[in-house]
């Protein structure tokens, strides 16, 4: 079983991509080595902050480190909250904040349902000994409903409807979400990586 280091906090997204994986690897949280200080994002685009964060980790431990920005870019407000999208609220600030915040400023700015496109995306990082082995990218679109709905998933998943559903994020079966999600998209390029990066029999 393959080992990998995910340099988050969060531990809905470490659980997200070892669903995602699946039982080949054993992926951990950075927060399970209290030792190590969480990274600076000081980027300003999610490939820069994932490459901060796994580059960062990659230096302190030793073997594959995953750093993972992504957020949500909403067409309406000029592709804000984008890579403040953890903290657009403020910095301490929970999911229902941040969702709160956004709704408010898309009926500050009067928009209409057609002009709450939407997008979400994700970039991994792949790291090791302090070395960048790739970036990888998923995107999915969609839009922003007015109220949240479902009980599922995380950050903005309860306000957001994928293209081609009905369904917010939130109201998705994990299953599904994962399917089809922007992490699963870029998951699945990392995989390609790792598998080949991983030693044959």
């Amino acid at each position: 079983m393959q080992q990998l280091i995910v340099a988050t906090h969060n531990r809905n997204k470490t659980r997200e991509i070892q669903q995602i994986l699946g039982p080949k690897f054993e992926v951990r949280p950075v927060s399970a080595y209290p030792e190590i200080s969480e990274t600076v994002e000081s980027g300003k685009s999610f490939e820069e902050n994932a490459k901060l964060k796994a580059i960062a980790v990659s230096k302190k431990l030793s073997g594959l480190i995953i750093g993972d920005d992504s957020g949500l870019e909403v067409a309406a407000l000029d592709g804000a909250p984008g890579i403040y999208s953890a903290r657009y609220a403020g910095a301490k600030a929970t999911d229902k904040e941040n969702i709160d915040r956004l709704l408010e400023e898309l009926t500050r700015i009067g928009a209409k349902r057609d002009q709450r496109r939407a997008r979400f995306r994700c970039v991994l990082a792949l790291a090791r000994n302090g070395q960048m082995l790739g970036t990888f990218q998923g995107i999915v679109e969609g839009s922003i409903v007015d109220q949240p709905r479902g009980l599922h998933g995380f950050g903005y998943d309860p306000i957001f409807v994928p293209n081609g559903f009905e369904q917010t994020f939130a109201e998705l079966l994990a299953e599904v979400k994962n399917r089809i999600s922007h992490r699963a998209k870029a998951i699945r390029a990392l995989a390609a990586k790792l598998a080949a990066l991983m030693p044959s029999d």
